[in-house]
């Protein structure tokens, strides 16, 4: 069979009350800190200029739009909206299978759909996890080719994990399933030349749309390319140089827990975070202040410098894609949060100076060979008397292997939440925590449709 073809049986025949419980934790923490930055990010101008784009163009319609003081839509756009929120800071999840923010998009595609059509909260949560299986399970069969060559993998594979998750929702056959997927592959994108500007926020909604858009015309007997993979003018051809890598049927391993997904314990790209853990230790082992600092290096792989390309971020935007800004911010202030993230922050002096006192290096060969993850890094810390201490990170706290408590997770979900729901928060996670009893996925919002802004 072809890939999409052996994804869309794996969809079509998902049982979503044999999901095991590992697997169900994980979607769960997915869903909690997914919500927890979608409504954090409605309030971004990013978020509020896509809403108000949507509330001019887009349809009308019963899905419940973050930050919309009302304001419902029809699927494609709650989708492209709320998706847009759910990676507005960037502090959404990641997963090295695809090397994707797979929740930001699958889950706003998902819930647009779930409402539209009253489905229960087990149900929504089995169309993630069927959203994100596929395309966790494409995205690893490809490699990291994709993401090295310049694409930006949330925009490629984005479409396809909110279309299975849509076309589980609506209950399509395979072969129609296979029809959404291949209309969503067909027409797939994304260049990192997006990272630190709007259009990667809006990218990340636009691909939430893409996908619930083709789910929508497979149902109404469009058809697409099933082989939109193996064609000789298809994905593998045109984005992946010729690499068609078999796709193994979803299930048989559950991507959700192996490789497992990275959640963020800072709101900036997941590529600073090794750095900036080890910066965090080093100066709490050493009982080490922020003006005892003469030089900070970081030795890093090939992907966090493609990455993080802002050395002098003017904007949070900027910042969010600034080694120098995570590093200097973790340097002085003990941490990195969404406070920070402003002009004020940046344009500090302080700031500044400790910015210019962050050096961002190549690791050596020697130094590449003792890294055993993809954005390790290795930090020495100089001092103004001439001490120097080193440490090497090769995952930070938040990686799959290193998860965060689900205390942490809650309290970041409350931080991302109470100065928008106040006292509506703490239900809210409730409601979240206990989605597969939900009756209806709408039920979710009923917390929230008198958010105060």
């Amino acid at each position: 069979m072809s890939a999409l073809r052996t994804l869309a049986e794996w969809t079509a025949s998902f049982d979503g009350n044999a999901i095991p419980a590992a697997v169900k934790a994980v979607a769960v923490t997915c869903l909690v800190d997914t919500m927890g930055v979608a409504i954090a990010g409605a309030a971004t101008g990013v978020a509020v200029q896509a809403r108000a784009f949507a509330a001019r163009h887009a349809a009308q319609g019963s899905a419940y739009v973050l930050g919309g003081d009302g304001l419902r839509l029809a699927v494609p756009g709650a989708a492209f909206v709320n998706g847009t929120a759910a990676h507005a800071l960037d502090f959404d999840d990641n997963c090295y299978a695809g090397i994707v923010h797979g929740s930001a998009i699958i889950l706003p595609a998902a819930l647009a759909v779930a409402e539209a059509i009253g489905a229960s909260g087990l149900a929504l949560l089995a169309a993630f996890i069927v959203g994100s299986e596929v395309e966790y399970a494409i995205g690893e069969a490809t490699g990291a080719t994709l993401y090295g060559h310049g694409w930006w993998t949330t925009g490629v594979f984005g479409p396809l994990g909110a279309c299975a998750a849509a076309c589980y929702l609506l209950r399509l056959d395979a072969d129609t399933t296979g029809h959404a997927l291949g209309i969503a592959l067909s027409g797939t994108g994304g260049m990192k030349a997006c990272f630190g500007t709007d259009a990667k926020p809006i990218l990340a909604g636009r691909a939430a749309e893409a996908g619930v858009v083709a789910a929508l015309l497979a149902a109404q007997g469009l058809t697409g390319p099933v082989d939109a993979v193996e064609h000789p003018r298809g994905f593998a051809a045109i984005f992946n140089k010729g690499n068609a890598a078999s796709v193994d049927m979803p299930g048989a391993r559950w991507r959700l827990c192996d490789p497992g997904i990275d959640v963020k314990r800072i709101p900036v790209c997941l590529s600073s975070h090794a750095a900036v853990d080890a910066v965090q230790a080093l100066m709490v082992e050493h009982s080490i202040a922020s003006d005892q600092i003469s030089r900070i290096e970081c030795f890093v792989p090939p992907i966090v410098i493609a990455n993080l390309v802002h050395d002098r971020p003017h904007t949070p935007q900027q910042a969010q894609f600034s080694l120098n800004f995570a590093v200097a911010v973790t340097a002085l202030f003990g941490t990195l949060t969404l406070a920070h993230l402003c002009q004020r922050v940046i344009a500090e002096p302080g700031v500044q100076s400790m910015m210019a006192k962050v050096q961002m290096q190549a690791a050596s060969c020697s130094i590449m060979q003792r890294f055993k993850a993809p954005e390790a890094a290795l930090v020495r810390l100089h001092l103004a008397d001439g001490r120097m201490f080193e440490a090497l990170r090769d995952l930070p706290r938040g990686a799959a292997s290193l998860p965060l408590s689900a205390t942490e997770i809650d309290a970041k979900f409350l931080g991302c939440t109470e100065a928008v729901l106040g006292q509506r928060a703490e239900p809210l996670l409730r409601g979240l925590r206990d989605v597969e009893q939900l009756p209806a996925a709408s039920d979710i919002f009923d917390v929230m449709k008198s958010e105060a802004r």
